[in-house]
């Protein structure tokens, strides 16, 4: 993980601007309807947690870090689609984990007012350290593939060539 700081200072400025926009996005798609951000759209019967805030904060950055790994990335760098899942479960987990726990309707139909009490409401600060965890390992598997070796791109004969093969 120690070189993926260079990395990270190489990075173009359209990568940054996506990866605070990604954030930004992140923050508010998630803070408003889990009312850590106050509206008049959504209310919380349980106040949220001390570690709320820091979790969605740190969240919202690896999303985006994560989001804009995919912007330019270099030549020969292959997409990941299992790096992409990870930061989605990461992203879905972060909502569930800084959520209040009788305010989401999908803990409510599952387990009701008292089971979303006690049994969901103390597994959320695992859901929190389990949403970093994914949008950490996200980010590390997309910062280390751009780094692999890449084939360099093929050219025009070499595709016409394999079409021939094929």
């Amino acid at each position: 993980m120690a070189g993926l700081g260079g990395d990270l200072r190489r990075w173009p400025s359209r990568r940054w601007w996506v990866a605070l926009a990604t954030a930004l996005f992140t923050v508010v798609f998630i803070a408003i309807p889990t009312d850590l951000i106050d509206t008049p759209f959504f209310s919380r019967q349980i106040p949220p947690t001390a570690w709320s805030w820091p979790v969605l904060i740190l969240s919202a950055v690896l999303a985006g870090l994560v989001t804009a790994t995919y912007v330019a990335h270099p030549e020969g760098a292959l997409p990941s689609k299992a790096a992409g899942r990870l930061g989605m479960a990461g992203w879905l987990v972060t909502f569930f984990a800084v959520g209040c726990p009788v305010c989401n309707k999908l803990v409510l139909l599952a387990l009701g007012t008292t089971g979303a009490m006690q049994f969901f409401e103390p597994v959320q600060p695992y859901l929190a350290a389990a949403s970093i965890v994914l949008l950490g390992g996200a980010l590390y598997a997309r910062m280390t593939r751009e780094n692999s070796c890449g084939l360099p791109a093929r050219t025009a004969a070499a595709t016409e060539a394999l079409d021939r093969v094929l």
